[in-house]
């Protein structure tokens, strides 16, 4: 694996036009958008994101992406997925790492800092300009649903939470813990629940 960078991800919105949803995980994967500079974008969990935007009309992804998801190969490439109507974030915006290597998950501490705060804010603020109605916000996991209900000064939001779609937040999120469950079933289930809170 390469060495974790733990640069902070931009949020991506679209090239153009209003923002109608936006979708926020927990951090950037060290495989991934931590590589790829993109939040989801080459994350292990990241591809069924993007089947469920592809599907829904609200990503174009390209074909060469499907063939080998790594954060690494898109940004030596130069792939990138188009939005519609969709922004893209995470509750923290880095991947968190102590020693550059290993992955760990942001602490409260982390996710309640001043200025994670009120990039969230700002972020959200962004994708809300011209609604006159709360903007859909879908929270990947606990972590990023728990932080974006502490928010103070953000614009009114329509707030929906879904299992991390890793294959842990997914067992987790299962009755039984997915006990005498398919994980490929359990990923199936998940892209339609975030299909059904992409539609218009």
């Amino acid at each position: 694996m390469s060495r974790i960078h733990g640069q902070p991800v931009p949020a991506l919105f679209p090239a153009s036009g209003p923002v109608s949803v936006m979708l926020f995980g927990e951090a950037p994967g060290p495989r991934g958008a931590d590589q790829s500079g993109i939040p989801f974008w080459g994350d292990g969990a990241g591809i069924t994101v993007f089947r469920a935007l592809a599907a829904a009309g609200r990503a174009e992804v390209p074909e060469a992406a499907w063939e080998d998801w790594q954060g690494a190969r898109f940004r030596s490439l130069g792939l990138r997925p188009q939005l519609h109507g969709t922004a893209l974030s995470n509750a923290y915006p880095a991947c968190p790492t102590k020693d550059g290597e290993h992955f760990h998950a942001p602490s409260n501490r982390d996710l309640l800092a001043t200025e994670n705060l009120a990039r969230l804010t700002e972020e959200l603020t962004r994708a809300s300009a011209g609604r006159s109605a709360p903007l859909r916000v879908v929270a990947f996991g606990k972590r990023a649903e728990w932080v974006l209900t502490r928010l103070e000064g953000a614009p009114p939001l329509d707030l929906h939470a879904l299992p991390h779609p890793s294959a842990q937040g997914l067992l987790q999120g299962a009755p039984n813990r997915g006990k005498g469950l398919r994980l490929e079933d359990l990923r199936v289930a998940w892209q339609a629940r975030l299909e059904a809170l992409l539609a218009p």
